[in-house]
């Protein structure tokens, strides 16, 4: 513990008449990252992977993944460091093939001396693809993990079988911390059409904070993920009853969403036809708004876009640097930006 001290404490300006100009805080900092199909090069009967093989349709070898492992690790390494030079605390990442890429992720150059520790548990999910956490151990003692089934029954009887929520509970340098990494339904067959698949998702992970709250008002919640639906979507904000501002957070029933002002200033995570959308977030309860605590409270949020994780050229200039653009392998990051949010607490 007096390491994890060291390496976070230092001089941050937190803008509150709460606090005098000699007050001195520490801060931490969280991630969410969705990989874009981090998959190994071997084939598994158990699900459909067949594209990422060296014989399938993507030409995915083992030369491929090393770069793709490197290229995450690299941006990983870069998350936070501006504000936290230790690097993040915890990050909640998707889709992702198994535990074995987690393993071989984490042993990367770029992050190796970190000692990240893993979170996992096999998705339903029929491509395999599963949500996952990553944690320093200096900063962060895990605790617990609960897997939320989320499988879909339609009308005509068939089942989608899709990520399941992952509920961590964890110690973040002395407070407990419960981080729901979500993986919600993507958009396909329209949006208004897949919503009520989101819209249920929500109301899951409404239960699991609510339930949270009865038992301790002022918890410390990060619910994060790819949610495919932005901050004003019916799922964040009325399902979730997500606010855009700190000051409309005036009862336990809400929460805070500090990914809606990027949003209204036109910033995003993820480009498709050149609109912007911000599916990316982490949205945290009341208990980490509460600048009297003895705790962490919410310091700001970021879009990690930096200019390295931009396509410069050809038809998607500007949108997120991928792996692929179609089946056409571009040796770059994710079609997603991460996402980052910075806690702070008086010292």
């Amino acid at each position: 513990m007096y390491k994890f001290f060291y390496l976070l404490c230092f001089s941050v300006l937190v803008t509150s008449s709460a606090f005098s100009q000699e007050d001195k805080f520490k801060a931490v900092s969280v991630g969410f990252y969705n990989l874009e199909n981090l998959f190994d090069y071997e084939r598994d009967t158990t699900i459909r992977d067949s594209e990422f093989t060296p014989w399938g349709k993507r030409a995915w070898t083992e030369e491929k993944y090393n770069e793709k492992l490197a290229n995450m690790a690299y941006v990983i390494s870069q998350m936070g460091i501006d504000v936290t030079p230790a690097g993040l605390s915890v990050l909640g990442v998707c889709e992702i093939e198994n535990k074995r890429v987690l393993e071989d992720l984490v042993k990367q150059p770029a992050i190796k001396n970190r000692n990240y520790q893993i979170v996992h548990r096999d998705s339903p999910d029929r491509r395999g693809i599963d949500v996952a956490m990553i944690y320093n151990p200096l900063h962060f003692t895990f605790l617990d993990v609960e897997m939320e089934n989320m499988n879909y029954i339609f009308d005509d009887g068939d089942t989608l079988r899709s990520r399941e929520i992952m509920h961590v509970t964890g110690i973040l340098d002395g407070d407990t911390t419960h981080v729901l990494v979500n993986h919600w339904p993507s958009r396909s067959g329209g949006e208004k059409r897949s919503a009520p698949r989101r819209n249920k998702a929500a109301k899951k992970v409404r239960e699991i904070v609510d339930r949270l709250k009865a038992s301790n008002p002022n918890v410390k919640v990060m619910v994060m993920g790819d949610f495919n639906d932005d901050p004003t979507s019916k799922s964040i904000r009325s399902i979730l009853n997500a606010k855009g501002k700190a000051k409309d957070v005036k009862s336990n029933d809400v929460m805070f969403n500090p990914m809606y002002d990027p949003y209204r200033r036109g910033l995003g995570s993820n480009a498709y036809r050149d609109n912007w959308s911000l599916f990316d977030q982490i949205i945290i309860s009341p208990g980490l708004l509460d600048q009297k605590t003895d705790g962490y409270f919410y310091y700001k949020a970021q879009i990690f876009n930096k200019k390295f994780l931009i396509q410069r050229s050809g038809q998607y200039k500007g949108y997120p640097f991928r792996t692929f653009s179609g089946d056409k392998y571009q040796a770059g990051y994710s079609d997603h930006f991460p996402v980052i949010v910075y806690l702070v607490k008086k010292i």
